[in-house]
């Protein structure tokens, strides 16, 4: 989207959303405001790469049990067997030459589907519900797995992840005979916590909705307002008056104060009763009979 600001001369508002093929390689659907030719779009795509800069791993330095130990007084990590000190993350990265490559090089496919949608038209609800329904999803519920190869195929790109570092910080770069960046006591290759190492995030540490701050022109405190006039409007209920309530934090010696685990129970039945609700107005707006049954589907 920076290239195609800087290409176009102007702000460009987009809505997208990440989703991995079956293949678990990722690809992006992209919702952009405006008039924009498909040549243009094709000679930014084709100009946008991102190059990660890191030392190379080519090389598995520490294994098995030959892993290796922290030095408290030079707070730095050591071979177990020489003493060695490992270079430190600045020290890595002054190594690389100017005829070293890249460790990872990351640019957009050959394929590029490019379709015009005039709002309001039936198209564009189409899209927009094809967009929004990733928002509650992770990466790897998109797909599931539906042969013994698939599942093989996941297992292996979860294993090579264990492994494969994430970050600077990373605790993987020891396997390699390098200091991650910001080095700690405990660190042990293939337990690194980051995002990009999970089963169910599949490589991939960044965010599944990317939108423009410019998208919709509305600030968080209008998008509030908007969802609560809705509600209300749904639920049939008369707007609340904010002059008829005067809201004050509640102290420990307050008669009122209910422990943590009351608050907590209250704020789960509110939120239930609020579903069932809403439920109810939704089936009334169709035209359809109201649900007799309790929120668990059984009779009462």
């Amino acid at each position: 989207m920076q290239n195609l600001r800087r290409y176009c001369g102007y702000d460009i508002q987009y809505f997208a959303a990440i989703e991995p093929q079956r293949r678990l390689a990722p690809h992006v659907h992209i919702a952009i405001r405006g008039t924009i030719s498909r040549k243009e779009l094709r000679e930014v795509i084709a100009a946008t790469y991102h190059q990660v800069w890191w030392p190379p791993i080519d090389q598995v330095v520490f294994d098995g049990g030959h892993l290796p130990v922290w030095d408290d007084k030079s707070s730095t990590y050591l071979d177990p067997i020489t003493g060695e000190v490992f270079p430190t993350w600045d020290d890595a990265l002054d190594a690389i030459g100017d005829e070293d490559e890249p460790l990872h090089v990351a640019r957009f496919g050959d394929r590029f589907d490019a379709q015009g949608v005039l709002v309001g038209s039936r198209d564009a609800s189409r899209c927009i519900g094809y967009l929004t329904k990733y928002l509650t999803k992770n990466v790897a519920d998109c797909h599931t797995p539906g042969t013994d190869a698939q599942v093989r195929h996941v297992e292996r790109l979860a294993d090579t992840l264990r492994y494969e570092p994430c970050s600077p910080t990373c605790a993987n770069w020891l396997r390699y005979g390098i200091q991650p960046k910001n080095p700690k006591p405990g660190m042990m290759p293939g337990r690194c916590k980051g995002k990009a190492h999970r089963a169910d995030h599949l490589g991939y540490a960044g965010r599944r909705v990317l939108v423009s701050r410019k998208w919709s022109g509305k600030t968080l405190a209008d998008h509030r307002a908007d969802r609560k006039a809705w509600l209300m409007a749904m639920l049939d209920l008369p707007a609340t008056d904010p002059q008829r309530y005067t809201w004050e934090p509640v102290k420990p010696s307050d008669a009122d104060h209910l422990s943590t685990a009351h608050r907590l129970l209250r704020v789960v039945g509110d939120r239930i009763r609020w579903r069932q609700a809403l439920d109810e107005a939704r089936r009334r707006a169709q035209g359809l009979p109201p649900d007799e049954l309790s929120a668990t589907g059984v009779a009462a």
